[in-house]
């Protein structure tokens, strides 16, 4: 998965899960449950890699896993498809967006962010997210369930 904040990752996440029968990783799930602040960068990176590691295992094992992570950077989609290639699995990379007056309507209404997300931070988003190309979008195989509408 590949979006910002509010881009409808989630939702698109949860329906190819069911339709895939898939295993979703989800940082700010396992984040919440734990009482972690979502904002809190070290702890999402090792919550991160733990899940990498177990999607790994899962990926070996022939099954489908979905990141939603949101990989805001190339590279990271890069280590990610790499990755799971190496043990031999398709990889599809879902871009998910919305106008930034969207998301940021969208993450006030769902107010699981603590402390709540600021109109400023949304236009530091969008100057750091890397969207993907056309030519990145070739790198990663056809969907086997077309991308539906989020929102």
């Amino acid at each position: 998965m590949c979006g910002l904040p509010g881009s409808g990752k989630t939702t698109l996440a949860k329906v190819l899960e069911s339709r895939l029968r898939a295993v979703r990783f989800s940082p700010d799930e396992w984040m919440d449950a734990l009482s972690l602040n979502l904002w809190d960068e070290e702890r999402r990176a090792r919550i991160e890699a733990l899940q990498w590691r177990f999607a790994q295992e899962l990926l070996a094992q022939g099954l489908t896993v979905i990141i939603e992570w949101g990989t805001w950077g190339r590279s990271e989609r890069d280590t990610l498809r790499l990755g799971a290639r190496a043990l031999g699995a398709a990889v599809e990379l879902h871009y998910v967006s919305a106008p930034a007056d969207v998301l940021f309507a969208r993450i006030q209404r769902r107010d699981i962010e603590k402390p709540p997300i600021e109109p400023d931070a949304m236009s530091r988003w969008f100057e750091i997210f890397q969207v993907p190309t056309p030519e990145e979008m070739a790198l990663f195989d056809k969907p086997l369930v077309a991308d539906l509408t989020c929102g």
